[in-house]
């Protein structure tokens, strides 16, 4: 009995091991890609990591501080008081908690990597004292890229950011800069909190701020609106460097001045933002006035977000090692072997296809059906 080799079972089992084969061969392609800025990251982050436990070091040495494990599981040391005297909003432990991971500052370095910051370029930055995390993952990111910062600071913190009165960002800023970490200072700065004044601080904590700023030796943004505020910054950054000039504006925070009224906190993006899509904003602000001068911005406020953007791990325990996630580096299947794979396994197919036909074809040829006569 006449029958093709496609319809042959030791060839059809044949094909299918084969093409599992193929299968196999092809899923365990995969290769590591690193990314765009690798080298620059892992030098981002591990400035990070050296930059925090300094810090550490400090508080633990000259403050004999107690870590609350609790709020502070990785023990950084870095994390504030929920409630205190220069507290100025309320905050998310868990997102202060997600910044005080080295890999942010590999996070910040990819940011700047699709800016195209080359070394020598000049940023505007706008600190506050909420997410010191965040603070040390751009200077981090500014050292490896040599990338200069013109940075000025609003020293009040959210909750369970730098709230200690006694140990504010300025302080941490200048602990860095005596040890050598990072030669960033800021220029000036103000007590920040509602309206950039301290509304909402009590007169004991606007002391204590101002405390800060003074002992700092940081020249004081103190004015009488916001208005005001706003125009101050955009005059102390323009006499640094005209603001076209400046190749982006860092924000960290939800500073006044910064981002001007409450709503535009939602409508600034996290991430990168170009001129073009900041044309909503509404009234003035320093992240308007820089975007109305052609200077991308660099918006970092709303953590949970930025988690899931970037796909860094939210609120980790322990703290993650350098170099971890997929910031640094994505698995893929190799585009060679899985295409030879899928060409021999479509081959096997046709192959069979085409001999059965040639059969069939060769077998018509010389088919005789006997006659019923």
């Amino acid at each position: 009995m006449f029958r093709p080799v496609i319809q042959s079972t030791p060839v059809l089992v044949g094909m299918a091991l084969f093409n599992i084969l193929m299968f196999v061969i092809a899923s365990h392609s995969q290769i590591t890609v690193k990314s765009r800025g690798y080298d620059l990251k892992l030098q981002a982050a591990d400035q990070m990591l050296q930059a925090m436990e300094t810090l550490k070091n400090y508080r633990i040495g000259s403050d004999g501080i107690f870590i609350d494990s609790t709020n502070d599981p990785n023990e950084t040391a870095l994390i504030g008081v929920q409630f205190g005297p220069i507290t100025t909003d309320e905050g998310d432990l868990d997102a202060k908690l997600t910044t005080l991971n080295p890999n942010f500052a590999a996070l910040v370095v990819d940011m700047f990597v699709n800016l195209d910051l080359q070394a020598g370029d000049t940023i505007a930055v706008s600190l506050t004292g909420s997410m010191p995390g965040a603070n040390l993952a751009v200077l981090s990111a500014c050292r490896v890229m040599e990338v200069t910062p013109v940075i000025i600071t609003s020293v009040g913190a959210s909750q369970w950011g730098a709230n200690d009165p006694y140990f504010t960002w300025l302080d941490m800023e200048s602990v860095l800069i005596n040890q050598g970490i990072f030669p960033y200072q800021s220029v000036a700065a103000s007590i920040g909190g509602k309206g950039d004044v301290g509304k909402g601080v009590s007169l004991y904590g606007r002391e204590l701020l101002w405390e800060s700023i003074y002992r700092n030796n940081i020249p004081l943004i103190q004015e009488e609106s916001l208005v005001a505020a706003i125009d101050k910054r955009m005059q102390i950054y323009n006499e640094y460097r005209p603001i076209p000039d400046y190749s982006a504006l860092i924000n960290i925070g939800g500073g006044a001045s910064n981002i001007g009224p409450s709503i535009n906190s939602r409508l600034i993006p996290d991430g990168i933002s170009y001129p073009e899509g900041l044309t909503k904003l509404s009234g003035q602000s320093v992240v308007r006035e820089f975007s109305r001068k052609g200077v991308p911005v660099v918006h970092i406020l709303d953590i949970r977000n930025i988690s899931r953007i970037f796909q860094i791990p939210w609120a980790p325990i322990p703290t993650p090692l350098v170099g971890e996630g997929s910031l640094y580096s994505t698995q893929q299947y190799s585009y060679w072997i899985t295409l030879i794979c899928l060409i021999f396994a479509s081959g096997s197919v046709i192959g069979v296809g085409i001999y059965s036909h040639k059969q069939i074809k060769e077998r018509m040829a010389t088919y005789e059906p006997d006659s019923i006569l």
